[in-house]
């Protein structure tokens, strides 16, 4: 009899600088796929020092999984660094953009949603709103749920970026 995996899956945000080198996000998008890893999000973009480039990766798994992707991350020779962010000791972002239908009758109502949680209005046209709006994935998915009676024609969501908190988890790099 086969014994089924019953450990519950997880999701870990990691950190990582890397060389800011062509290829470096396909390398590390393959060693996920080749390995059957799964990515719910990843955001990628330089630091303060061009050289550099912070990755931010949410994958999802049990806890060998996860420990696994963590090691096999960290021996890719353009990776400088790699942590888990755990959200008591960091700070996540993610931006969505949606366009919902609006006619001028439904406009007012979905702005003042958008107002209640800090979004911002970024285009308005005859029959749609753009609304952008930031937070953690928590507050996305309550805005989106607020929205359920509207009808959402497009979204794009960016995944989440993260930092730590305070400075003792900052790594400097020497070359």
């Amino acid at each position: 009899m086969e014994e089924i995996n019953s450990e519950p899956k997880q999701k870990k945000v990691f950190q990582l600088l890397v060389d800011n080198t062509s290829g470096v996000l396909s390398r590390i998008a393959g060693l996920f796929s080749r390995r059957g890893y799964n990515i719910a999000s990843i955001t990628a973009g330089v630091t303060a020092d061009p050289r550099i480039t912070r990755i931010t990766i949410v994958a999802t798994g049990d806890d060998d999984i996860l420990e696994q992707i963590e090691k096999q991350v960290a021996k890719l020779i353009d990776v400088r660094d790699i942590h888990e962010l755990k959200p008591e000791g960091s700070v996540y972002r993610e931006l969505a953009m949606i366009k919902v239908r609006a006619d001028a009758a439904q406009r007012q109502s979905v702005i003042s949603i958008t107002n209640i949680f800090r979004g911002s209005i970024v285009d308005v046209a005859p029959e749609s709103l753009i609304i952008e709006i930031t937070g953690n994935q928590d507050k996305i998915d309550a805005f989106l749920r607020l929205l359920d009676g509207y009808e959402i024609l497009e979204l794009a969501r960016t995944g989440i970026a993260g930092l730590s908190r305070g400075i003792e988890d900052v790594i400097y790099l020497d070359e």
